[in-house]
């Protein structure tokens, strides 16, 4: 396998499909960032193996294979002959898991201080990268047709990362500092 192929050495990268843009393409930002959230959840899932949370770990090295389908999808510019990858129910089935872990932290009413102990910190910054994934893919959607599952995953996406951290947090004796200037935003 060639590492370096010289293609994109004046500025321009290759799309599924042939296509060739421009690296800071709104489309190459979204997948891009689709990239980057991967990374941070795969710094994420090594804290938590050596923390002792397996369980999450196995949970997101699942979803990091649904990134990759959520990239690629992002990345075929023409899709006349491109067959999505990531299904229609992507974000469907991470809704079991928000509600299983959400169940392991205190009931949440006011925003929260992203930290805690070291996976779940890796965890809220996850969240904050796929937040940045999201707003990469709903900029691309203004200009070009997306396959909407794919935003609609990482939209759950970032809701199972925040309750993960809430989780691991609970497990490891670490309380969420309140923002001291929140209403209670949550209800019940």
């Amino acid at each position: 396998m060639r590492i370096y192929t010289r293609g994109g050495d004046q500025g321009k990268t290759g799309l599924i499909g042939g296509v060739r843009r421009y690296k800071d393409d709104v489309r190459v930002e979204a997948y891009g960032a689709v990239d980057e959230a991967g990374a941070f959840i795969g710094l994420a899932v090594a804290h938590l193996e050596a923390a002792g949370h397996r369980d999450v770990a196995d949970l997101l090295l699942e979803v990091q294979q649904t990134l990759w389908d959520v990239g690629a999808d992002l990345a075929a510019a023409r899709t006349d002959k491109y067959v999505f990858r990531t299904p229609e129910d992507a974000a469907a089935k991470l809704e079991p898991w928000i509600d299983q872990y959400k169940d392991q932290a205190e009931a949440v009413r006011r925003f929260v201080l992203r930290g805690g102990s070291p996976g779940a910190a890796y965890l809220h910054v996850a969240c904050t990268v796929v937040r940045r994934a999201e707003r990469r893919v709903v900029r691309l959607m203004q200009v070009e047709e997306i396959h909407m599952p794919a935003l609609r995953f990482l939209n759950r996406l970032s809701d199972l990362l925040f309750v993960l951290a809430r989780a691991v947090n609970a497990r490891d004796g670490q309380h969420d500092v309140e923002y001291r200037n929140s209403r209670e935003v949550f209800r019940p």
